[in-house]
């Protein structure tokens, strides 16, 4: 029985030159069949109705979850988040990128064995910054709980501190996959985290809640520690957070795992593509760049998540400070929405209100979630363009690009703050927090059209080489938060909304200064009506008609939690009839990409 074929004379040299590839530390596998390169919608599509599969097994976490571990829970949970997002930023944020980046354009340019280099060169690095970021996670906790007053998520942030680390590990087969416009290892890796997430950190919170809830009842102790009677519910709830949020880190755990394996099955670039390819360029020279590339993204990235530190500090130190000073305005506000138990510990009440805050962050946080698939589906297809030349094609790209985010972000958006109330009931239910989380969302869903739309624009911007410009415009949006949130939060008749109405503001203004940044860097000029207008007219169409059916249902039942279904099915009937009236989308429009990538791939293989 033959075991192994003999080879040809080519295969033969293509095999030498993979044997000496893996010598030289830059190729780890055997010779794999041509890949099939994705374009940038199909990536978009993929990645989209990955991110959609995931916030859908999110809100089957997080809804459950503001159940069991109550809104007090969900606050010390946000403000773990808060903190973890920060510390992420700065270890990983931006060498998933950096790393996309590069291997398109040396995928781009036939330089496959650079390809292969950047990815290995890559891995000490991520597991440095992932550690160190582990480190910062664990020793920074303490400090800051007790500077935001917060000191029960001290438990949350312990046990979300591996997955900086595991995450870490993970960007690196997830940039370069992007970058080779591979976007399934991405998807399905981020499938696998949110289901962990749902089955171990739910069954974990309820489980600890349960189960300390009986203990206490029958000796005083929790996990055998003495509490007080009046403390008791609130250190539950911290465990129970605590419980819920290590399922996040065994999530991150799983993904790696597949992660590792599924690359363990060949990345698509054969032997004798590499044989081909030029030789690559020196391991430190590629480190090198990879950090220069990296630095800008991931200030913009850090700058993006303290954001919601911003949130998370100001909104509750803000919101305490009213309290202290001027609390009649603020409690007349929420009357009837603030349990009798956070009354009676007044300092509790700013936790329970930045956990309906970011109950309502949740559901905002949808709709930029799916059109940063767009911007990392968006970044290898326009660096491509970007790289090959081409004023018609790039121009193309970009408007697909644009087109497609505003076709889901503008209804989404309008969507969201016009059935704020009905939102918020069906999935909620009619708790006494309720109206918070409303009144939160009615601003956020507009904030959130244009939180989609920046993470698009910038991956533009960067792929056409303006890797700090985003950055920068980020951070002067930022600035803008910070001053609008402490003023804001500060006035006892807005409070929390603070929060909403500054996010609002600084997205807006960025977006606006990338498209004139893209517009004048290029010297392209987009057709802004078929591209941002006609979507707007038809998701005022859509917004109009799910308020109608939504108040017209209430006059039927009286108000019901299922009234939210039939107004997002009106609204989505009148959207897709307003689309096709006004020809938003057409076949050949949606072919560009397609099209380039075919008339390319086989140039390049």
């Amino acid at each position: 029985m033959v075991l192994f074929p003999p080879l040809s004379q080519v295969e033969f040299c293509a095999a030498c030159a993979a044997q000496n590839e893996t010598e030289k530390g830059f190729m780890v596998r055997k010779p794999t069949k041509p890949r099939v390169r994705q374009s940038f919608l199909q990536g978009a599509l993929l990645l989209t109705v990955g991110v959609l599969l995931v916030k859908i097994i999110g809100a089957l976490f997080k809804v459950p979850l503001s159940a069991v571990i109550t809104e007090d829970g969900m606050g010390y949970f946000s403000t773990a988040y808060s903190f973890y997002n920060v510390i992420f930023s700065i270890a990983t944020a931006g060498f998933p990128v950096a790393v996309s980046r590069m291997v398109s354009e040396n995928d781009s340019l036939g330089r496959w064995r650079d390809v292969r280099r950047i990815k290995s060169v890559s891995r000490p690095i991520f597991l440095l910054t992932g550690a160190v970021g582990t480190g910062l996670m664990v020793l920074g906790a303490p400090v800051y709980t007790k500077a935001v007053g917060n000191t029960g998520a001290l438990p949350a942030m312990l046990a979300l501190a591996p997955a900086v680390l595991l995450c870490s590990l993970a960007a690196v087969y997830r940039g370069y996959y992007e970058g080779l416009r591979d976007m399934r290892p991405t998807t399905v890796s981020q499938v696998i985290e949110a289901l962990a997430k749902l089955f171990l950190g739910l069954s974990g919170a309820w489980f600890t809640m349960e189960y300390a809830g009986r203990t206490y009842a029958v000796n005083g102790t929790v996990f055998g520690r003495t509490v007080e009677a009046a403390d008791a519910p609130r250190v539950i709830c911290a465990l129970g957070a605590a419980a819920a949020i290590f399922g996040v880190s065994l999530g991150a755990g799983l993904s790696l795992l597949y992660l590792r394996l599924r690359d363990r099955g060949g990345d698509g670039i054969t032997a004798e593509q590499l044989e081909r390819a030029p030789q690559p360029q020196p391991r430190r020279a590629l480190a090198k760049r990879l950090v220069q590339t990296s630095l800008p993204i991931a200030i913009g990235a850090v700058a993006m998540s303290i954001s919601g530190l911003i949130d998370a500090s100001f909104l509750q130190t803000r919101v305490a400070a009213v309290l202290r000073s001027r609390p009649a305005p603020l409690l007349s506000m929420y009357a009837g929405c603030i349990p009798e138990e956070n009354l009676a510990t007044p300092a509790s009440i700013p936790n329970y209100l930045f956990g309906c805050y970011n109950m309502a962050l949740t559901l905002f946080m949808l709709v930029p979630s799916v059109t940063q698939a767009f911007g990392v589906s968006a970044l290898p297809s326009v660096t491509h363009a970007f790289a090959r030349g081409g004023r018609d094609t790039l121009r193309r790209a970009m408007e697909t690009v644009l087109r497609a985010t505003c076709i889901f972000a503008l209804p989404a958006g309008i969507g969201l703050s016009v059935l704020a109330e009905p939102v918020a009931v069906f999935l909620y239910g009619s708790r006494p927090s309720t109206p918070i989380i409303a009144a939160a969302l009615s601003v956020m869903g507009i904030a959130a059209i244009f939180a989609a739309v920046t993470t698009p624009l910038g991956s533009m911007l960067q792929a056409v080489g303006h890797m700090e410009l985003p950055v920068m415009l980020v951070l002067g949006g930022l600035v803008v938060k910070v001053v609008l949130n402490y003023i804001l939060a500060g006035i006892p008749e807005v409070n929390i909304l603070g929060g909403g109405i500054s996010t609002l503001i600084s997205y807006a203004l960025v977006t606006a200064a990338e498209l004139i940044a893209l517009t004048r860097l290029t010297g392209l000029r987009f057709h802004y009506g078929a591209t941002v207008f006609k979507p707007l007219l038809a998701s005022l169409v859509c917004g109009a008609a799910a308020f109608a059916t939504w108040r017209g249902m209430v006059t039927l039942t009286g108000g019901s939690r299922l009234d939210a279904l039939p107004a997002v099915a009106a609204g989505a009937a009148a959207y897709t009839a307003a689309l096709m009236l006004l020809r938003v989308v057409r076949p050949a429009q949606l072919a560009n990409l397609r099209h380039f990538r075919s008339s390319h791939s086989g140039k390049m293989a």
